[in-house]
């Protein structure tokens, strides 16, 4: 059979549309189907690289027998993570009270009113000791459903509301930069001093942890700790997680010294990475990420796929990361694995951050270009007639789900990192427009509020920075350009609302501490105003320590100016001039290269 996903936008729901299961994707439709045969709802969540999704799907849900047991006793709903992060983050949080073991794919049992009363991730076919069967797991849940119903729905609705309670944030205040650099070395103190990383196998780049550990105020105040994301980067660089042939890494490592990969590779991963490798000074890995993403990821509108899966067609048979095991000369004979091509919002934002900064660094202008073609394609294809943004788009199509709170703010900090790696007062006003409207609020998922199911509660960052966190940087960015004090009070807001448990966890809120430190210091922010953008001096201004390094012409510097960016205000009627300012500070201009000090 062909079931509904086979029109859906989304790769990792149309490798499903030939499954025997009778899928719905995302949407009121299962909800209410789920009502009227008053079954429980079978939400598989997963996403098109995820190797063990592949797993299951050809396990159990391309398996006749396993899929007539789910269309006779369920609704069968099938969720993109990618595509809904909010339905993803509420169902995780919810299916923590009943697994510690959390990862994809993510199986939720739930009543028709959305309510999870069992869950978990991966289960065989056939018993696996201590794994049961999917099997058995779903007779479980019949027999559940059919004979102890009061009990399943009080299960549910308990879930419901611990979720709810735990979603009310209290306000403190900024958190003191000594306490910030304590968290810094908490993290520091778990680092494997043989193999590199923090703590044992499976081993993630941990990119938002590593960005936290370079910020100028734990480089200063935890010197070693900064030194411990170098390390990490380094030893990452030299072991199997990282690809020697295209430079990109993979998503982790299932060993302690970072060997046996699970071999995708992800946009949010690689791109994070750009930029932890510029902090950290090793341009030659930059230019292997950087180089992976343009030739692998890059989408034809200009925009980037989400990732590159870890399984490949050799033989004529499906094999895990066996592509990647071949030398360049290999591979060239080989059909490459599939990349995912969906343009997701808040990834292609941290892609553009990520490209403009280390071109500017390095003077690759080729990246900053490619960049800005990045962020016309989601502007082009990502934002609807009415001015809505939304989460994604395929082939140019744009995705019904709306774009989330952590897509706002990526890709509005990415926005501004281009106007000033670039010079165009355009991206800065576009990703201010877009900040604006973040801090005006996101509307929940609409199926989740219709059914009274509470967003994730945690705050907390992943694999990337959480909406609080993504919002947070994207608007001391903006008070950084000079677009007014009111962005930075948004960004202390989102800071004070989270400190306590950032504090408390340091490994999940790096993101949130990075903008904590952004925060407790005065700006460093360095203009350079002149002609020729390769000059000496614009040279000089993108080797220092600043927060903001921009290279404009003096017309630029009027256009940024004129848009309400304070910054740039009489900057423009000088010659070459670099302009100085740090601690709220500006020192007189200066025309000699070395007169701009590199460190703060």
């Amino acid at each position: 059979m062909t079931n509904r996903l086979a029109e859906t936008l989304s790769p990792y729901l149309r490798a499903h549309a030939d499954n025997p299961v009778d899928w719905y994707p995302w949407g009121p439709e299962a909800f209410a189907e789920a009502a009227r045969r008053d079954v429980p709802l079978l939400i598989s969540i997963g996403y098109s690289t995820c190797h063990w999704c592949h797993v299951m799907a050809r396990e159990s849900f391309a398996d006749p027998g396993i899929a007539a047991v789910i269309n006779a006793g369920f609704v069968a709903v099938k969720v993109d993570r990618e595509e809904h992060p909010d339905v993803d983050g509420a169902y995780m949080a919810a299916a923590s009270a009943f697994t510690q073991n959390l990862g994809w794919p993510l199986t939720i049992f739930a009543t028709p009113r959305g309510r999870a009363f069992f869950a978990g991730t991966y289960w065989p076919p056939e018993a696996r000791p201590p794994m049961p069967s999917f099997r058995d797991v779903l007779a479980a849940v019949t027999e559940a459903w059919t004979t102890r119903r009061d009990q399943v729905e009080e299960s549910a609705d308990a879930v419901t509301e611990a979720l709810t309670q735990a979603a009310d944030t209290t306000r403190s205040d900024l958190p003191d930069p000594g306490a910030i650099v304590r968290a810094a070395e908490t993290i520091a103190a778990r680092e494997d001093h043989q193999f590199g990383g923090y703590g044992g196998a499976p081993k993630f780049p941990v990119a938002t942890t590593l960005l936290f550990l370079q910020t100028p105020l734990v480089r200063r105040g935890a010197p070693d700790a900064a030194a411990s994301a170098r390390r990490t980067l380094a030893a990452m660089a030299t072991s199997p997680l990282h690809d020697e042939v295209d430079g990109g890494f993979f998503r982790y490592a299932t060993q302690r010294d970072w060997s046996v990969p699970h071999y995708e590779r992800m946009l949010t991963d690689n791109a994070q990475l750009i930029d932890v490798a510029l902090d950290a000074g090793d341009a030659a890995t930059v230019r292997g990420i950087a180089e992976f993403l343009l030739s692998v990821l890059r989408r034809p509108g200009g925009g980037f796929g989400a990732a590159q899966d870890s399984e490949s067609w050799i033989a004529g048979e499906r094999s895990e990361g066996g592509y990647y095991l071949r030398s360049a000369a290999e591979r060239a004979n080989l059909e490459p694995p599939a990349v995912d091509g969906k343009v997701i919002t808040g990834w292609n934002g941290i892609a553009v951050r990520a490209l403009a900064r280390a071109g500017a660094v390095l003077g690759e202008q080729s990246w900053v270009q490619a960049a800005g073609e990045a962020a016309e394609a989601v502007l082009r294809t990502n934002v609807t007639a009415d001015g809505s943004i939304v989460r994604a788009s395929l082939d140019g199509k744009p995705s019904p789900a709306v774009a989330g709170l952590a897509d706002l703010g990526l890709l509005a900090e990415g926005l501004f990192a281009l106007a000033a790696a670039g010079g165009e007062a355009r991206w800065a006003v576009r990703g201010r427009e877009i900040l604006d409207r973040a801090l005006a609020g996101v509307e929940p998922d609409p199926v989740l509020s219709a059914h009274g199911v509470a967003s994730s509660p945690d705050q907390s960052d992943g694999d990337l920075p959480s909406g609080a966190s993504a919002v947070a940087a994207a608007a001391l960015a903006a008070w950084r350009l000079g677009a007014g004090e009111r962005y930075r009070d948004a960004a202390a807001t989102w800071v004070e609302q989270n400190a306590e448990r950032a504090l408390a966890q340091p490994f999940a809120y790096s993101s949130m501490l990075q903008a904590a430190a952004g925060l407790v210091e005065p700006p460093r922010q360095v203009v350079v105003v002149t002609a020729y953008r390769s000059s000496a001096l614009a040279g000089a201004a993108l080797r220092t320590d600043a927060d903001v390094v921009a290279v404009v012409t003096a017309e630029q510097a009027r256009a940024f100016a004129d848009a309400g960016f304070e910054l740039f205000e009489g900057k423009g009627e000088s010659s070459e001039r670099a302009y100085d300012c740090r601690a709220f500070v500006c020192r007189l201009p200066v025309s000699d290269p070395a007169d701009l000090q590199l460190e703060r």
